[in-house]
């Protein structure tokens, strides 16, 4: 598709799984060949108004790269957070409950600073911390956690406290990527400057999901089409006099349904 555009031709994109529903539509024979596809597929395509693709057909499917890369970083970063917890539970199940954000950026500065127990009740360099919370962390805290970390009912564990560094490091390496590729995204989205982004509650990172999970939005005719293709609409059951509305379908992209989702409680 990225070459079609380079050299200025018009395409339009067909789901597969409306080329097999036209198939069954044609015949209930289970033939299939190359020269029988071909067949079928071209006659789907005359049965149809040709509507060619946008031409920022670039810039969307490489927002769509991004946002998908970054949605798998963050689900990885989100694992590494859980083996966080569950190395904490042994060496000092204190911590996280200390801090209202259990894993902000206050409470992963000092694991990765002091990474031990003992090390944390000797810690004497309040300033760093206060500097690194931007006040946020008063003195009273940093004894309190002084006072947790010496009285711990946790066990020191030179595997786990090895694991425990190990992790950190992933995570902050992962933290350190999802950075880069949100850089990125701000470009993309900054020079395309799509009206999504003028909706209150919609910030650039849904915005980017959002407008290259759809793809040219002049495809759609109406709301309830946009909402077929995220798979949001309901799965309609009528029989007769008995008429029902089922569950949400989950077709199309679940990367666009998961965002949707989320900035739907935002904007309301």
């Amino acid at each position: 598709k990225l070459f079609l555009e380079k050299n200025n031709y018009s395409f339009m994109e067909f789901n597969p799984l409306l080329i097999k529903e036209f198939t069954k539509s044609l015949t209930l024979r289970k033939t299939k060949t190359d020269k029988v596809d071909a067949f079928i597929i071209y006659q789907k395509l005359v049965s149809v108004p040709y509507k060619p693709n946008s031409k920022l057909f670039y810039h969307t499917y490489s927002i769509k790269s991004l946002s998908r890369l970054r949605e798998t970083l963050v689900k990885q970063r989100s694992k590494y957070l859980i083996q966080l917890t569950n190395i904490l539970d042994i060496l000092f199940p204190e911590f996280k409950p200390f801090f209202s954000n259990h894993f902000g950026s206050t409470a992963l500065f000092i694991l990765n600073k002091y990474k031990t127990t003992t090390k944390i009740a000797n810690m004497k360099d309040f300033e760093s911390i206060s500097k690194n919370s931007h006040g946020r962390f008063p003195y009273s805290k940093f004894v309190k956690l002084k006072y947790l970390a010496k009285n711990t009912i946790g066990e020191s564990n030179e595997n786990f406290e090895f694991q425990l560094q190990s992790v950190l490091n992933l995570y902050f390496e992962i933290n350190s990527e999802i950075d880069s590729i949100d850089k990125q995204i701000f470009t993309i989205i900054k020079d395309l400057n799509p009206p999504t982004l003028s909706i209150p509650g919609i910030g650039v990172i849904s915005c980017a999901s959002i407008i290259s999970e759809f793809g040219d939005i002049s495809r759609f005719d109406n709301p309830g089409q946009m909402l077929s293709f995220a798979g949001l609409e309901p799965r309609i059951i009528q029989s007769g006099t008995m008429f029902a509305n089922g569950k949400m379908v989950k077709r199309g992209s679940g990367y666009l349904r998961h965002t949707l989702m989320n900035v739907a409680l935002v904007v309301i």
